[in-house]
């Protein structure tokens, strides 16, 4: 009888629990207590207790359940949908939080409320409703970084007057930057597939405590998706399926994954594929950016032909491919191994600002384009959890990457076709380490390996003849950079409301090249750079009121010199040849920030930043002598001559603003503005703009959402920036820009006006319409060399399971 009543008891507490949920916050995964779940007649009512469980045996396995909380979307799922995914469901954070939690300040998770310096995070669900093309856009798509494009195979970021080689990148914990990553637009951002990506953090301002060199003015962290394991005996499987079509480029992008989960065992595999051809700019703008010409071959000479429509940017298409391969293991509470494989290659892409320059008159190149770019990431993670003396969470990485890049080149009507190939093996070793000590204090260490190898090829080629010849490279053939770090970072409670947060690092840089005088007569054979770097960072937190932040920090960065710096040969601008320099040293960094976050009830968020940065012995490129000389010939044409320097002291200083209000819980507004300035010494000790300050740039969004149907109207705005205001080295490409009333260029301003939806047809089967620059505007980004999209209408269907 007692074996009865206990089968009995054990069968009905195992319906009960069959029929329970757990909800919980799609950011940080933690249970949400006080959730109200209710039908929609509200006729049966439950909420979530504190583990954020819940019980559903009252509703009908069809009927449609509505969960809500105040500070969340809500969610409506039948009770089979909501039973189904492992008795889970997630609820995605409406305003920004306090309490969010974040990775990348120390590469642990940290609460926000903890953090004394400006971290965006950009998240899955905001990637999938703003559906960029590439990485670049959504970074742009953010509202809070500004990217430059000097194609449309491109997009280099700006943050706080500093882009390129000054801000760092990082894919999984992974340094992506390199030692030719240089001063000059890099478009190595556009390798990572959005598609693949879970989410993005932002960090504005120095980040070398943690990251080393080249994070002076922010560090830009993507962290892809993730294995999936399941947490039932049986197997979980999902997986999507993504097409996409632009009417501006033409467009054709597909994407699919598929993820298998056990226990122990995940496999994630993940492909994408997108084609685009020319881009198409808008009627209404600047006549300077009309495509009236491009250059054609007939007859075995370079001819010029008239555009039929000046629209259309030619030549501008490419394609890319992008794999993805996760597997993850974890055979028990304490260890954690997980292997990330990532491939992409883009096809030849036009340089499309070289192809619409002029000398005299006729177009400066015949062709300009760079070669595939491609990159193979190898990344295997291993995580512990200790609770010793020494740890409490340790986590070692192991990567290797290969990059491959080539620029070719042919000046009009010339018969000399110039190609430069390059490959760069990057090896690294980081071992991260947590230590809570109590409540109040937490220790965050660890230690750093890097090296790059880089092998570099020129030739030139007659296309005539066929005759094939060496050439002078790029870079120093078989060069090496490497460095050697550890930190230490501590954050302290000073009271439940005050918090510290401090580190200090130590990076030692080796750099040797050993250059070729065959082509060059260099008043050296070798560059041999060693050199050391202490950075520091403090900073406090402070909430007077539980939503309410202040924070005050203070920083230090640098930027070794990498194999770019030292050794690079290449024309920087028609007349200019930049040279190498072997006698460089590090740029140092000094920053400021004070910052302020108010939540008003989960209904009105509002952040306000000001910072201000100093770069002292900066790295510039300045006039030079070479063997006594100031002019050389380089590829037929004299040069004057220019190098990397130690050469100035440049400040940025600026304010952003952002503001998130929920009107109601379908409706909601948010807006970004963004203001910079800055200053770089010049060798005559006047002063003149910093190069990579963008102009004022703002978005405002008004979102309608009721779970099904998601629209965003918003606009974007560009401010001016004036002759008398563009760096030097902008006034020298006038090419790019407006032309003024006094025949001068400038960076005319801009606005676009858009549209974009979010369909859910099916509970599996999603559309996404967008109409982008509804008004056609023409326009060029700051320092871009190519028009941005006009009238854009993007198709999108999602199909997952």
């Amino acid at each position: 009888m007692r074996k009865a009543v206990a089968i009995l008891l054990f069968f009905f507490t195992y319906i009960s629990y069959s029929q329970s949920v757990k909800v919980i916050d799609s950011e940080t995964n933690e249970p949400v207590p006080n959730v109200v779940v209710y039908n929609q007649g509200k006729t049966k009512t439950r909420s979530t207790d504190v583990n954020g469980a819940v019980d559903l045996s009252i509703f009908s396995d069809n009927e449609k359940i509505i969960f809500r909380l105040f500070g969340y979307r809500e969610k409506r799922v039948s009770k089979k949908q909501a039973l189904s995914d492992n008795g889970v469901v997630k609820l995605i954070p409406q305003s920004e939080k306090l309490d969010e939690v974040v990775l990348s300040i120390s590469k642990w998770e940290q609460q926000k409320r903890d953090i004394p310096q400006k971290i965006n995070s950009i998240k899955s669900e905001e990637i999938a409703f703003a559906n960029p093309q590439t990485s670049a856009d959504l970074l742009q798509n953010s509202g809070q970084v500004y990217v430059q494009k000097s194609q449309l195979g491109g997009g280099s970021p700006i943050i706080r007057g500093f882009a390129t080689n000054r801000l760092l990148l990082t894919v999984d914990g992974v340094r992506m930057n390199t030692a030719i990553f240089r001063g000059g637009n890099v478009q190595n951002v556009i390798s990572i597939d959005p598609f693949t990506i879970q989410r993005t953090e932002v960090i504005f301002g120095p980040g070398s405590v943690i990251y080393g060199s080249d994070a002076i003015g922010g560090v830009l962290n993507f962290y892809t998706k993730e294995a999936q394991q399941s947490r039932t005996d049986s197997l979980l499987v999902h997986g999507n399926a993504f097409t996409r079509y632009a009417t501006a480029n033409d467009e054709k992008t597909v994407h699919a994954d598929l993820n298998f989960g056990w226990k122990k065992w995940a496999f994630l595999s993940s492909f994408s594929y997108s084609d685009f051809d020319d881009l198409r700019q808008g009627r209404h703008g600047p006549d300077e950016f009309l495509r009236t010409f491009f250059v054609d071959r007939v007859n075995g000479e370079d001819v010029v032909v008239q555009n039929d429509d000046p629209l259309i940017q030619r030549p501008s298409g490419y394609s890319q491919i992008n794999f993805l391969q996760k597997v993850k293991f974890t055979p028990n509470e304490t260890w954690d191994f997980n292997l990330g494989l990532i491939y992409t290659s883009t096809s030849n892409y036009a340089r499309y600002d070289r192809l619409i320059e002029l000398i005299d008159g006729l177009p400066r190149s015949a062709e300009w384009f760079y070669g595939p770019q491609r990159w193979f990431m190898g990344n295997f993670q291993v995580n512990k959890k200790g609770n010793t003396k020494w740890y409490d969470n340790a986590r070692l990485t192991l990567a290797y990457q290969h990059f491959e890049e080539s620029r070719n080149d042919r000046n009009f009507q010339s018969d000399i076709f110039n190609r430069n190939v390059e490959n760069v093996d990057a090896y690294s070793a980081n071992l991260d380490l947590e230590k809570k000590f109590d409540d109040k204090t937490k220790l965050f260490y660890g230690l750093e390996y890097v090296l790059n190898t880089v092998d570099s090829e020129g030739s030139e080629r007659n296309i005539v003849s066929g005759e094939l010849s060496e050439a002078q490279s790029r870079y120093p053939d078989g060069s090496t950079w490497q460095t050697f770090a550890a930190f230490v970072n501590l954050e302290h409670k000073i009271k439940p409301n005050l918090s510290l947060l401090s580190g200090v690092r130590y990076s030692y840089v080796s750099l040797d090249a050993d250059f070729d005088n065959r082509f060059f007569d260099f008043p050296f054979t070798e560059a041999n750079v060693k050199t050391g770097a202490f950075t520091g960072s403090v900073g406090i937190s402070w909430l007077p009121e539980e939503n309410l932040q202040i924070t005050l920090n203070g920083s230090t960065a640098f930027r070794a010199p990498n194999i770019d710096d030292v050794g690079r040969i290449f024309d920087s601008e028609p007349g200019s040849v930049v040279v190498p320099n072997p006698d460089l040293e590090p740029e140092y960094a000094y920053n400021a920030e004070f910052g302020i976050r108010k939540n008003f009830n989960n209904r009105v968020s509002f952040s306000f930043a000001t910072f201000y940065t100093l770069l002292d012995n900066a790295l510039v490129r300045r006039d030079f002598e070479l063997n006594g000389q100031r002019i050389i010939d380089f590829q037929g044409e004299p040069s004057n001559v220019q190098a990397i320097q130690n050469a100035a002291r440049a400040f940025s200083y600026g304010f952003e603003f952002g503001l998130d209000a929920y009107f109601t819980d379908r409706l909601s507004f948010m807006s970004n503005l963004t203001l910079t300035k800055g200053r770089e010494e010049l060798d005559d000790g006047s002063e003149a703009a910093l190069r990579h300050v963008a102009p004022l740039f703002a978005d405002a969004h008004l979102v309608w959402d009721n779970n099904k149907l998601k629209l965003d109207f918003f606009l974007n705005y560009n401010g001016e920036i004036s002759f008398e205001d563009l760096a030097p080295s902008e006034r020298n490409k006038p090419f790019l820009y407006a032309i003024d009333e006094n025949g001068n260029p400038f960076a005319a301003s801009w606005y676009t006006l858009n549209l974009r939806s979010q369909y859910k047809i099916t509970q599996n089967l999603e559309s996404n319409v967008s109409l982008e620059n509804i008004t056609d505007q023409r326009y060029r980004t700051y320092s871009s060399g190519i028009s941005a999209a006009g009238r854009n209408l993007i198709l999108g269907l999602k199909y997952y399971f």
